[in-house]
């Protein structure tokens, strides 16, 4: 007769093995912190081309890592863009493509905010293992149903409006004034920031301050033995633009005032991402981290940024306004001192970074980015044949783009459609639309076939906007893709 205390035994080295098998591929999983600035012109860090601001420690990154050179966000404006990056969708099809206009609420019944049906990134992270954490500018819903806590994160310190002061003694001071004079609307960006639904007495330099709870959060992670997901979302060097005198100090060679102190700021985001560079290897999981970095959208060139050699804004549809500065460093994966020049979308994070951590995205989610790591990996084209698109909406008409492999199409200020070699032109300036109309025709073709499946705005900039789309003179995509008569434009040379 068999010893039954045999099979307990067996049961039980079997079980200890499961266990640490998993541990094991639990520790293989990387960790993921995703950088991202607000308003990041796309030639001010120096990995990038700049010659005025020095980021060393991002470059360092970048340069160990994969620079991404042609790198879109799905929109050429804040809240939109983050609406994309988190959801996987352009936000066209969530009904969030307008910037939300009013910043707090305590009215679980507001429906300003990305709909709760879709799923954000953290959720699917958080529910493989992931400790996830947010930190920074939200600008996604601030009423409580759309609180970060509510969307898959763990952990949440920042404001929920789209921007705010950097100085707390000062922003302090003034919210503290006009709540003894009894305004019931006090600016968003002097309110209190908070920790997990809870007002909280900062007092560091906002920039500083995010950086200190990423690396608060890194330590807490390395504790629970558990991956991490950080969205590190500065609000720098979105305005107003306020610097530490020490930073400004570093750049006083630069005499226009409005450069000089965007340069501080973005400066001060790279020196927090060194001091967070020096606590991974501190508590050993540097090798194992992805580091992604990205910003929002393009810079504002009327407040101190610098989007050279592209054209265009913050806002445009321009390569200026949704081309963003990128790179991956992951130093177990990612192959060192590459450039990767194929066009990627930010749309791409959210099933890569799934993938990766092992997640399961539902069949019922709708994704419009694809993983885009192996390609990374190979040095192959993931949109071969295929259109990377912006499109913003402007009073009664859009600006539009859409990028497919080396050409680039553009409609900007009701002005006509433009055909571009993006490769060999990047600030668009040589039209080729009525040497190559077919070409013109048929990417504006594929693009206004993107826009049927647009949904409704769930809000507006303002009162006007929703009379126009009301009244039926917004979003006239019949007169956006009109193109028989717009194959030349005034700026075709």
């Amino acid at each position: 007769m068999k010893n039954p205390f045999n099979k307990i035994k067996l049961l039980f080295f079997a079980g200890v093995l499961f266990i640490f098998q998993s541990g094991n591929a639990q520790q293989e999983r990387p960790n993921i912190l995703f950088v991202l600035c607000d308003d990041l012109g796309y030639s001010d860090v120096g990995f990038n081309g700049s010659t005025d601001i020095v980021t060393p420690a991002m470059d360092k990154l970048a340069q160990n890592g994969t620079i991404f050179t042609s790198a879109y966000v799905a929109h050429p404006f804040c809240g939109p863009s983050r609406s994309a990056l988190l959801t996987g969708r352009y936000p066209h099809l969530t009904g969030t493509a307008y910037n939300l206009f009013h910043n707090s609420s305590e009215d679980d019944n507001d429906n300003m905010g990305v709909p709760v049906e879709e799923i954000f990134m953290s959720k699917l992270l958080q529910e493989a293992g992931y400790y996830t954490s947010a930190i920074g500018k939200w600008h996604l819903g601030a009423a409580p149903k759309y609180h970060p806590n509510k969307r898959g994160f763990d952990d949440f310190y920042g404001f929920l409006g789209g921007g705010h002061d950097y100085f707390p003694e000062k922003y302090q001071e003034e919210y503290e004034q006009q709540l003894k004079a009894g305004n019931e609307n006090i600016r968003d960006y002097l309110h209190p920031l908070e920790h997990n639904g809870k007002p909280v007495q900062e007092t560091e330099y906002l920039t500083d301050a995010f950086s200190r709870e990423a690396i608060r959060n890194i330590k807490t992670a390395s504790k629970k033995n558990s991956p991490f997901f950080i969205y590190l979302a500065y609000n720098a060097p979105h305005v107003p633009l306020q610097a530490k005198d020490e930073d400004l100090q570093k750049f006083a060679e630069i005499k226009d005032n409005d450069r000089r102190t965007y340069a501080a700021m973005v400066y001060a985001v790279d020196r927090g991402i060194g001091k967070i560079v020096e606590t991974l290897k501190e508590t050993k999981q540097f090798d194992n981290t992805l580091i992604v970095f990205l910003s929002d959208n393009g810079g504002n060139t009327d407040h101190g940024a610098n989007n050279y050699p592209l054209k265009g804004t913050k806002g445009d549809t321009w390569e200026g306004g949704y081309r963003s500065p990128m790179f991956f460093h992951w130093p177990k994966k990612i192959i060192q001192g590459e450039r990767f020049d194929f066009p990627v979308s930010s749309l791409d994070l959210y099933p890569t970074f799934v993938q990766i951590a092992r997640g399961t995205v539902p069949k019922s989610k709708k994704l419009d980015g694809k993983n885009i790591l192996d390609d990374v990996l190979t040095g192959s084209e993931p949109y071969k044949n295929e259109m990377i698109y912006a499109l913003r909406y402007r009073e009664g008409y859009c600006d539009v783009g859409g990028r497919k492999g080396d050409w680039k199409i553009t409609r900007m200020g009701n002005e006509p459609w433009g055909l571009f070699n993006i490769t060999n032109d990047l600030g668009e300036k040589k039209n080729l639309g009525g040497r190559y109309p077919e070409r013109l025709k048929q990417m504006v073709a594929e693009t206004e076939e993107w826009t049927k499946s647009f949904v409704r705005p769930l809000w507006y900039y303002s009162v006007k906007d929703q009379e126009l789309w009301n009244d039926g003179r917004m979003p006239q995509y019949d007169e956006t893709f009109e193109i028989d008569k717009l194959v030349r434009s005034p700026y075709e040379k």
